[in-house]
């Protein structure tokens, strides 16, 4: 797809330090969940060294009917001239792109082991398939540092609800979250082992900062995991 312009609709906070956008879907545009698009400002006040346009997952499904993207606002001039972009204003988009999407084989699982903003392709991954009542065992472990840092929180206890065939694990790297009474530390082969009985059996999508997606990978391949059954997406802090 040649670039091609869209809207911004509304803006919000869906975390700390975190905002969605919602776009005006062009007609006729499809994608899949788990893809990402590349938008680029136009004519912003400000630029820096890494340009005008940054990769940016889909957040909802196919299935909702919103073009949304999620990112965390960081002191760079893309991310400042992102946060106070008024809406009605246009930047340009490339299409759908990329293929951390979720395998068609249903009677294999799905585990997601994921990081903070990394979350953004597998709430569009996980909605998608709840949406369709699909036969997929889904089973998500998130780790964030505190609960107002964790976006799509009461999204995924939703979904848990609709979707029997959907476990959501989130865990918190901070101890000293007020009133957690979930999971806390950090993601290790005994956590994944309390929730995915056969560690072999399911594929898995890493998702978030480098390191996050390094140690993780590195962690299942220790555990047994064939390499084979990882797939990955990092999320640069930019």
């Amino acid at each position: 797809m040649t670039n091609s312009r869209i809207k911004l609709k509304k803006k919000e906070l869906v975390a700390k330090d975190t905002m969605a956008f919602f776009w005006e879907m062009p007609e006729g545009f499809e994608f899949k969940a788990g893809q990402l698009t590349h938008i680029k400002l136009i004519d912003p006040s400000e630029t820096d060294e890494e340009g005008t346009k940054r990769a940016l997952s889909f957040v909802y499904a196919p299935s909702e009917n919103e073009l949304v993207t999620t990112t965390r606002l960081r002191d760079s001039a893309f991310k400042r001239e992102l946060k106070d972009l008024p809406e009605g204003s246009e930047v340009e988009f490339d299409g759908a792109n990329g293929s951390f999407t979720l395998h068609k084989t249903e009677s294999t699982p799905a585990v997601f082991i994921i990081g903070g903003i990394g979350i953004t392709p597998i709430r569009s991954m996980i909605a998608e398939a709840t949406n369709q009542k699909t036969d997929h065992e889904l089973t998500l472990l998130y780790s964030n540092k505190t609960p107002d840092d964790a976006p799509f929180l009461s999204d995924f206890e939703d979904m848990e609800k609709r979707n029997h065939h959907f476990t959501f694990v989130p865990v918190m790297t901070r101890s000293d979250a007020e009133e957690w009474n979930g999971e806390r530390g950090h993601i290790d082969a005994d956590l994944l082992k309390r929730y995915v009985p056969d560690i072999n059996k399911p594929i898995y999508y890493l998702s978030g900062p480098g390191h996050m997606v390094e140690a993780m990978q590195k962690m299942l391949v220790e555990a047994g995991v064939n390499e084979d059954n990882i797939r990955s997406e990092e999320f640069a802090g930019y």
